[in-house]
């Protein structure tokens, strides 16, 4: 027998599961597909590679959907400030000046999707497929079948693929993508330093590419260091006492004395955007819709915006006895997210290139643009909002308003 949902949900990692977290206690059935079952926290093991800067949007999602106390519990570092640089322009925001109490917050991937997934649980309308692996998965005229290696098979009014840059649902039902490579690889570094928990994150550009600090919680932060394939994998290569060596030379003081590293990991920089989020009965959400550059952190906050957009859209079809699986209905996901992605996919190029050009004009003008930057407080404000994600079209989650 073939088991019938209204939402199927496949990948149950932070996107996915936000969308199931946002669908929970509604009339809807939902079904959330997981291969892998993470594991648990302990506050004694090291800080994960994979962090994300969780924007102040991403923050009231999670809050409103009843994981954020969940998610502090565990692990989590606030930071206040941000700083951008490149000798001698410089400026340096402070969430105090527009009254908030932080400008985001660096959480392990892993404690997101763990409280995420603890919290599904709690939904009688919501069942949880975990640990599950699709065997096949099959689209057709608007209708997925998705069956599990354990023989289940499933099918729902709607199919919502938050399962990757290499989606299986995007690819089953032919929607292609627009993509290309940056040229360029990023090695995220875990470190120790002689600084306790620091309130700050920095980027400074240099000809080789950004340099970066994200702090974590206690004596330790996360360096991401971009630079060309070859230079990332010699780099990868060496000892860590020789790496420590280099990433003192090149990196500046004020992070505090690097003592240990701790970890590190690279990926190439890519990106990639759906040439459709919808089709008859399939949306994408988060990876599976676009992936950006890392430069600014906003790949999983545009995601989870995403997964908050989709589910109000569903529950207010339902509410309005429309088909939630309708085209017009998944259209209007489509609009209300599309265009603002593209948006911030097209600021982060801009600034990517803008910063990764060596021509001396252009150096002097972004020189200028940061010293106009820390002088005229209205763009500066402005650019901190559209960081921690208060500005455009918002969903109701992400102002810390329901929608069932």
């Amino acid at each position: 027998m073939t088991q019938q949902y209204d939402v199927l949900i496949i990948g149950g990692g932070m996107v996915g599961a936000t969308v199931a977290c946002a669908l929970g206690n509604s009339p809807l059935s939902v079904a959330l597909i997981e291969q892998t079952t993470p594991d648990a926290f302990s506050p004694e093991q090291a800080h994960d590679m994979r962090v994300s800067a969780l924007s102040i949007a991403s923050q009231q999602i999670l809050q409103t959907l009843g994981v954020w106390e969940a998610i502090l519990d565990m692990r989590s570092c606030p930071f206040k400030r941000m700083r951008v640089w490149e000798t001698a322009g410089d400026t340096e925001f402070n969430s105090s000046t527009i009254d908030y109490d932080a400008l985001g917050y660096i959480v392990e991937n892993r404690v997101t999707q763990l409280a995420l997934l603890e919290r599904v649980k709690d939904f009688s309308n919501v069942t949880l497929l975990c640990p599950s692996r699709i065997k096949n998965l099959q689209y057709q005229e608007g209708n997925t079948t998705v069956e599990l290696e354990d023989g289940t098979n499933l099918s729902a009014k709607i199919t919502v693929g938050a399962d990757g840059g290499q989606s299986r649902l995007r690819q089953a039902a032919h929607i292609g993508v627009t993509s290309w490579d940056y040229q360029q690889h990023a090695m995220v570094i875990n470190v120790a330093t002689d600084y306790e928990q620091q309130d700050i994150t920095w980027q400074r550009f240099v000809s080789t590419g950004p340099q970066a600090f994200l702090p974590l919680s206690g004596k330790n932060g996360s360096i991401v260091w971009y630079n060309t394939p070859e230079s990332i994998k010699r780099l990868k290569a060496l000892p860590y006492e020789s790496l420590l060596s280099e990433m003192t030379e090149t990196f500046p003081d004020c992070l505090g004395k690097i003592t240990t590293i701790l970890g590190l990991a690279s990926f190439p920089l890519k990106r990639q955007h759906a040439q459709s989020y919808v089709k008859q009965g399939i949306a994408l959400v988060g990876d599976a819709a676009h992936m950006i550059n890392p430069l600014a952190g906003q790949g999983v906050n545009i995601g989870l915006l995403d997964a908050a957009c989709l589910a109000e859209v569903l529950l207010d079809a339902d509410r309005a006895g429309k088909n939630i699986a309708d085209l017009t209905v998944l259209k209007r996901y489509e609009r209300l997210r599309r265009n603002e992605n593209l948006k911030m996919m097209t600021v982060m190029d801009v600034f990517y290139r803008t910063f990764s050009n060596k021509s001396l004009p252009l150096k002097f003008l972004r020189n200028l643009g940061l010293g106009l930057a820390e002088r005229i407080t209205p763009l500066k404000n402005k650019v901190m909002r559209g960081a921690m994600g208060l500005e455009g079209n918002l969903p109701k989650l992400a102002k810390g308003e329901s929608i069932l």
